[in-house]
């Protein structure tokens, strides 16, 4: 059912808590795993008055420090993965993340996406609007949502191949 599922991660606690509900999803339908992460580029704000060289080399160092940042993030994600007895592929984009998850949804034939509602707060989120909300609509996939300090045990998924449904109970 869910050969291939992906999962948004951007390094903080709150996307970190989709992990178990696709850990369990991936083990029930042996699914391949795709971890992924944004990394935008970082744009000079309103509040820049001009840009010169030396603060666009700032700019470019600090992309790809932060570039290096989200790999071995990553990186260290799949080890975990792979000590648990998943294997995982790990792609960093360089996107606006809703766009950025869709896109790799779709080039990736992914068959679901499970993340966390919030992974910003408070004016980011208001401003830059929900990333999961974002998803949610525009995914051509479905999209599990867990939401933050979730409640649900992925030990309670039923196994597909345990479910028994009577015809003679079946209404039309």
């Amino acid at each position: 059912m869910f050969k291939r599922i992906l999962i948004p991660l951007d390094g903080s606690e709150l996307a970190e808590q989709a992990l178990p509900l696709a850990l369990a999803l991936g083990h029930q339908f042996h699914s391949h795993l795709i971890l992924i992460r944004m990394v935008e580029f970082p744009y000079p704000s309103l509040f820049t008055p001009h840009l010169t060289s030396a603060t666009a080399a700032n700019m470019a160092d600090a992309y790809e420090q932060a570039k290096q940042e989200a790999h071995h993030y990553l990186v260290a994600q799949q080890k975990k993965l792979h000590a648990k007895g998943f294997e995982a592929q790990i792609i960093l984009c360089k996107a606006e993340a809703a766009e950025g998850i869709i896109y790799t949804a779709k080039e990736n034939n992914v068959d679901c996406i499970v993340m966390s509602t919030h992974g910003r707060s408070g004016i980011a989120r208001w401003t830059l609007g929900s990333v999961a909300d974002k998803v949610a609509r525009r995914a051509s996939c479905p999209v599990l949502l867990v939401r933050q300090n979730n409640t649900f045990d992925p030990e309670n998924l039923v196994p597909h191949d345990s479910i028994t449904i009577k015809e003679d109970n079946y209404v039309s």
